[in-house]
């Protein structure tokens, strides 16, 4: 593994424990410039993550708790009248002078509030009153929502859920990593113990670009995604974006393992968690969820041969 993300996982584990495939996971996401979604039951360290992993990396981080208050000005800022000058002046959002945003139980907000993430996530900027204004770089999103108890909650629009790169679960520690838990946090906060290590986030995001697909890996990304859209059991199939966002993933994997080219288990580790929130199980698959259904998919579709 990368030396510098090595590091990085050894401080998240501090925090997380027994969760390293996860934790890889979201490095990658953040290596291919994209965001993502923590989708899981409350208390299971969602928020503790995204915090440990901008105290590792510094990151500025900047966290907005998701309430049907929350309106979309507070997130992308709001234009006032200045006395002195006589003109309107920018007063920017949560969303602003920060790296990761920590966007908690974000189903909690309304829609109207949620669509105000989108330009962000998807050009990096904000538009208020018809001016633009550049968000930073790196600029990542973390967002995280409960699954249950949906009293209250709004569902994600279909466009704001294409533009999370990956959705990932957590889920329950093992009984070795639930005691460690309990014997980490008797005195303190693990999170505060976390250690910068001082990587360059843009500097790797920029290497991620560097890694070679072959012609090979991206006809079976293709495949992949062209089997989705014509699947029986899917109403909606992966979209352009999604096999984007693969490719993404797949050379952020190989960078992650310290290879410059991407192989196709890279692409198989990933499909699932890139691809089930881009499709909708049709009506007479309903039985299956949608990672079942990629599933077989990823079954189905032949694997390319690369030492030819």
């Amino acid at each position: 593994m990368n030396r510098e993300l090595g590091r990085v996982l050894g401080e998240v584990q501090k925090v997380i424990v027994g969760k390293q495939d996860v934790i890889e996971k979201i490095l990658m996401a953040m290596l291919a410039e994209g965001h993502i979604l923590l989708d899981d039951v409350p208390g299971v360290g969602k928020t503790s993550l995204a915090l440990a992993l901008s105290r590792a990396m510094g990151l500025v981080c900047h966290r907005v708790q998701f309430t049907p208050d929350v309106l979309p000005s507070d997130i992308v800022g709001f234009s006032v009248y200045d006395r002195e000058s006589g003109e309107m002046v920018y007063r920017p959002g949560v969303i602003c002078h920060t790296n990761l945003l920590l966007g908690d139980e974000i189903n909690r907000t309304s829609s109207k509030t949620q669509s105000a993430l989108l330009e962000a996530m998807e050009e990096g900027q904000v538009t208020v009153d018809g001016c633009t204004h550049p968000l930073e770089t790196p600029f990542i999103v973390i967002a995280t929502q409960n699954h249950v108890g949906t009293a209250g909650t709004q569902l994600l629009p279909y466009a704001q859920l294409d533009r999370f790169m990956v959705r990932l679960q957590l889920g329950y520690p093992d009984y070795e990593a639930q005691m460690q838990l309990l014997r980490d946090r008797q005195t303190e906060n693990p999170v505060t113990q976390v250690e910068e290590v001082g990587t360059d986030l843009v500097r790797m995001q920029s290497e991620v670009r560097e890694v070679t697909v072959s012609q090979a890996i991206l006809s079976y990304i293709t495949r992949l995604s062209v089997a989705s859209r014509e699947s029986a059991r899917l109403e909606l199939g992966i979209s352009p974006r999604g096999a984007l966002f693969l490719m993404r993933m797949a050379k952020a994997s190989a960078y992650l393992e310290g290879r410059d080219f991407v192989l196709p288990r890279d692409v198989q580790r990933l499909f699932v968690d890139v691809c089930a929130h881009r499709v909708i199980v049709a009506r007479q698959a309903r039985a299956s969820s949608e990672a079942d259904v990629l599933r077989e998919i990823l079954g189905a579709t032949e694997v390319p041969d690369l030492r030819g």
